[in-house]
């Protein structure tokens, strides 16, 4: 018998059979389990039994999903909720961002049928570690040495090697393991600490992209930034943090996501165009997903645009993730920015996104997140990869065809570009 006063479980779902697979994978994993098919016992679940995770089916009879997530928004509902459903994963998808603009805490989605391992790392991951995580055990973290870095490579489409990487933070806790950053990060926004975090993180990266230079590996570095660290002394601390470090202002990158753009508009404005002045370029992340997109690409001086993953992840299987991620290549051109791409995965994708001439890339195909000391190697094994294809020219024609520059115009020929290389072993 599952313990009523830890992790539990509310299912809604109008298949039987398959609120029973959900019930007894979640019971293997500690949950306590009720399930039900009538909306009314649900709500009453919901309000009195206080679940900690719902998985909830979005097709229900007498009701539907998004009118239960409009129910528990109004009962200030603070369970994780998954989604599950046959239909079609953008309308899947769609829900849950509904759930994430209503301010509930959407876990995840399932597009059934769905294998029992998907299921369960989505409940694993919602899962309780004794009690949440408080802003004292971060703050003990950050002072402890707890935190540390994993760099993702990042490609020069254009010239066909590794120009830089993205430094991503993560927390390795002596009593929960290894802890998220989408869990401690808004826990550092929310309660003052997201300074202390950040500094931590500009020092750490700083440090390693000074060691790699020192050994002659010559990286941009791209490092994740709050809207609530831009401060007005913001620009001062880091120009200084880089003197330091002996780092050049322009070969460090800062990403701000769309969303947190929009907030305090003449003081981010202020801070955002002092960083540019002092020589770093500045990064509009998860472009697509914000409200004000054109608007801050207008008023901000920023430098680079990230296609969002979910566009990117999408754009060979649906229609308009592909015009989109067409759209947002081509606005980046005309506008002067770079472009780059995250969450590549497959090789189609990566030569689908060389042939819309998006200028950069990232994701598990090229590279997962590697820890410091195996970047060097990475970039070394990449190199060898690519010059391997360029002692492989292409044919005589093909070489006297006249080739498109970017702005249309034709130019004679040039020597051949071979086809860009994926996945690294590594």
């Amino acid at each position: 018998m599952q313990d009523e006063n830890g992790d539990r479980l509310l299912v809604i779902d109008d298949e039987p059979a398959f609120g029973r697979i959900v019930k007894t994978i979640a019971e293997r994993a500690g949950f306590a389990v009720k399930a039900t098919e009538e909306p009314e016992e649900f709500e009453l679940l919901a309000q009195s039994w206080h679940p900690s995770v719902i998985f909830m089916d979005l097709q229900i009879p007498g009701t539907d999903g998004v009118e239960l997530l409009r129910k528990l928004t109004a009962r200030r509902c603070d369970a994780w909720v998954i989604l599950a459903s046959g239909l079609d994963g953008k309308t899947l998808d769609a829900a849950r961002r509904l759930g994430l603009e209503r301010g509930l805490k959407m876990a995840g989605t399932v597009q059934k049928p769905s294998r029992s391992s998907v299921i369960r790392k989505l409940l694993t991951r919602c899962k309780r570690a004794d009690g949440a995580l408080s802003a004292a055990e971060l703050a003990e973290g950050i002072a402890a040495g707890q935190l540390f870095l994993e760099y993702q490579p990042k490609l020069d489409c254009n010239r066909r090697r590794i120009a830089g990487v993205e430094a991503l933070v993560r927390w390795r806790h002596p009593v929960r393991g290894l802890v998220r950053p989408d869990q401690f990060i808004p826990l550092a926004e929310s309660n003052d600490l997201i300074q202390s975090l950040t500094d931590w993180v500009l020092s750490a990266a700083l440090a390693q992209c000074a060691a790699w230079c020192s050994g002659g590996l010559a990286l941009e570095l791209s490092i994740n930034i709050s809207a609530k660290d831009l401060a007005i002394d913001f620009p001062d601390r880091l120009a200084q943090r880089c003197r330091e470090f002996g780092i050049a202002p322009d070969s460090v990158i800062l990403e701000l996501t769309e969303t947190s753009a929009t907030r305090d508009a003449v003081q981010m404005m202020d801070v955002l165009t002092r960083l540019r002045v002092k020589g770093f370029r500045l990064s509009i992340d998860d472009f697509g997903t914000g409200h004000s997109s054109m608007l801050q690409l207008q008023r901000m001086p920023f430098s680079e645009l990230k296609i969002d993953r979910s566009f990117v992840m999408n754009m060979l299987g649906d229609k308009d993730s592909r015009v989109i991620v067409e759209i947002v290549i081509d606005l980046a051109r005309k506008l002067r920015l770079h472009s780059v791409a995250e969450g590549v995965e497959t090789d189609a994708t990566l030569q689908g996104l060389v042939a819309l001439e998006c200028d950069g890339l990232q994701g598990y195909h090229l590279s997962r997140p590697l820890a410091p000391e195996r970047i060097a190697s990475f970039v070394t094994e990449y190199e060898a990869r690519t010059a391997v294809c360029d002692v492989h020219p292409a044919s005589a024609g093909d070489q006297d065809k006249p080739r498109r520059t970017r702005s249309g115009r034709s130019r004679g020929a040039a020597p051949a570009q071979p086809a860009i290389i994926g996945a690294a072993r590594v």
